[in-house]
């Protein structure tokens, strides 16, 4: 696990070994351990090393045996053990224990195919000297990032975004084609990217040039084919058994390993088959918040403690009432890029309390979307039961329904929230419903918010046209498998767990197991609106009932609480009408609405608040070019200042 970079000048300049070291002097965090660059001329690669596997052997970058071919990787490939063995046979020679190094050899007997044959996540870059040929290329989900950048001189390439501003005349530049989409869902979508002039390198795709010429394609997308006429038994036995399979994959280390345990389906899953093949007591990381009601709610400790208790673990929790104003400017220094999701908050405060033991930790990101474990996904079902009701009724919920209150930090208030999103998509068709629900701020409200107007993507049009024509369920699985698992949950999973140096495995992502799923018809994997009914058959003997059937909670914060409350300062400061006038891109007035709607219950607006506060702290550290240490102690100055009446 590392950080990786690199240049390779288009104009044919030799590369400079500080332009490396620049680069990498941004991203020590992801690789404290060790650091290594190569140059070829015009081309340069390197890397900051987190060192898991063959700790003393794994220097990157690693070359063959007539240094033909040089490559830098980040990640894992859980699989290497077989294709190293695999490759000797055919008389390769190893010069390391190291995964990375199976990636060389592999290119050397397959060329580009050579990806297909890889189980793991990663983002490498590949230089093959006979050709003068640049590869780069991500993983087949995109759980690890990779950004571009490319003018007429150059292309260059690193993990983190911040890396590439590091390179003599890059600036930090804000795209404003991206800003509605952002808005819209609460993050920047590949491969676009929040910086103008960057990119990301979207999951699943490979980048070569040579020749002077580029050219990028897509290695695998998610299967079409849903398989029929299989019992829920067996897909259930399919499902344990590959399950566990990837899991214990997922386990190699040299290194101390341990799991995030929230005491949900998920988490509890990858811990009990953690349990099973380790002659030793897991160590698993559970995060609290102290505090009143919604403090309250989002506090699964107890749930924790049982599914540690019930496999023996080492388990250690943290309850935390965290120094948000603090926190937020270095964790959106690290994020590259502004979210909505206050899932990074929590993500980063457990990683750091868990760093505290291990290297690489394991966590359950991705079982909700791979076994239907999201209310969204029960948008149909509800449509079909409200849509039987007779016109008349149904116009009276719904203009009840506009009426009632919507707060996620409430219980109560929490059920009549989504109750109002349920009755307004109603009668939508299944993509826009499917909007509804996913969606930060309507496109309307956007356009309403901006002032200017913008001619940006629709990122959620382009996912349900090539989503195929599976069952409704599946082309939803598409769609998030597209858009908000990698450029959301991904990689604020990445970016806040490596800001601690923490590799962080997703085994229920091992794209064996998403195959699986895929192939597996919508109406099994959640039957009479039951989410997750498939999975939990298969977990039943692994995991109590308690804990199969307990209602679901966000990984997140009651950040919509303390916006109410203690954080009501920050947001006033933050959204200010001098602060918004000063970027030009807002129309005061809305946001003034969006905020009295917020504070009386009428709207849930936290992620919509959230979003409008991160781009503005954002813009303090990238655009007006302030260390996140500043901003965190000016907006530390302004919290203390009493709020106006």
């Amino acid at each position: 696990m590392c950080g990786i970079h690199g240049i390779l000048q288009l104009d044919n300049r030799r590369v400079e070994p500080q332009w490396l070291s620049a680069m990498g002097n941004v991203t020590t965090h992801r690789g404290p351990d060790d650091e290594g660059q190569h140059i070829d001329g015009n081309c340069g690669i390197a890397m900051r090393r987190l060192s898991i596997i063959d700790l003393a052997g794994g220097h990157q970058p690693i070359s063959n045996a007539d240094d033909s071919l040089w490559i830098v990787c980040n990640g894992e490939i859980y699989n290497f053990r077989e294709l190293r063995a695999e490759l000797q046979a055919k008389g390769y020679a190893f010069k390391t224990g190291s995964d990375s190094e199976v990636l060389l050899h592999l290119y050397d007997a397959e060329g580009d195919d050579f990806v297909h044959r890889l189980n793991g996540m990663f983002d490498f870059a590949l230089w093959d000297a006979r050709r003068r040929r640049l590869l780069i290329g991500r993983d087949r989900l995109g759980v690890k990032p990779l950004y571009v950048m490319q003018d007429g001189a150059r292309l260059a390439f690193a993990t983190e975004a911040k890396a590439l501003l590091a390179l003599p005349g890059a600036s930090a530049a804000l795209n404003r084609n991206v800003v509605a989409g952002y808005l819209h869902l609460g993050y920047v979508a590949a491969p676009e990217c929040i910086f103008q002039g960057i990119r990301k390198l979207p999951p699943a795709t490979l980048l070569a040039v040579e020749n002077g010429q580029v050219r990028e394609w897509r290695y695998w997308r998610l299967p079409e084919r849903i398989e029929t006429g299989v019992s829920d038994r067996d897909w259930a036995d399919r499902i344990r058994t590959q399950m566990e399979a990837s899991v214990q994959m997922q386990m190699v280390s040299d290194v101390p390993i341990g799991a995030f345990l929230s005491g949900g389906v998920d988490s509890s899953a990858v811990v009990g088959f953690m349990a099973r093949h380790t002659p030793h007591p897991v160590r698993t990381y559970s995060i609290g918040f102290e505090g009143g009601a919604a403090e309250t709610l989002y506090n699964e400790l107890p749930y924790a403690r049982q599914v540690s208790q019930l496999f023996g673990t080492q388990h250690r929790e943290i309850v935390v009432k965290p120094d948000v104003v603090g926190l937020l400017p270095r964790l959106l220094w690290h994020m590259d890029e502004p979210v909505s999701d206050t899932a990074f908050i929590t993500t980063y405060l457990v990683s750091e309390f868990a760093r505290q033991d291990v290297k690489v930790i394991l966590s359950g990101v991705g079982g909700d979307e791979l076994f239907g474990g999201y209310r969204r996904y029960l948008g149909g079902h509800y449509a079909a039961k409200f849509n039987r009701l007779p016109g008349w009724l149904r116009s009276l919920v719904a203009g009840a329904a506009r009426q009632l209150p919507a707060d996620r930090h409430s219980g109560a208030l929490n059920m009549l929230r989504l109750a109002k999103g349920f009755i307004a998509s109603a009668e939508m068709d299944a993509d826009e419903r499917y909007r509804s629900y996913l969606q930060v701020l309507s496109r309307a409200t956007v356009a309403e918010l901006l002032m200017q107007p913008q001619a940006g993507r629709d990122v959620l049009a382009e996912a349900f046209a090539s989503a195929g024509r599976g069952d409704d369920h599946n082309r939803l699985f598409g769609v998030d498998c597209e858009t908000q698992l990698p450029d959301d949950l991904l990689m604020l999973t990445d970016k806040m767990s490596m800001a601690v140096s923490l590799e962080c495995r997703v085994p229920l992502l091992d794209h064996t197991l998403v195959e699986l799923a895929a192939a597996i018809p919508g109406a099994q994997k959640m039957r009479d609106g039951e989410l997750k009914c498939l999975m939990k058959m298969a977990l039943a003997d692994l995991l109590p009932r308690d804990i199969l059937y307990r209602a679901k909670r966000g990984f997140g914060t009651p950040m919509g609480a303390w916006l109410k409350r203690e954080l009501k300062p920050l947001l006033r400061q933050l959204l200010a009408p001098e602060v918004v006038a000063r970027r030009g891109l807002f129309r005061q007035p809305m946001i003034d609405r969006l905020v009295a709607d917020h504070e009386a219950n009428r709207i849930d607006g936290t992620d919509a608040l959230i979003a409008l506060m991160n781009l503005e702290i954002w813009s303090r550290i990238y655009l007006d070019r302030h260390s996140h240490e500043d901003v965190a102690a000016d907006l530390k100055r302004h919290l203390a200042e009493p709020v106006a009446a």
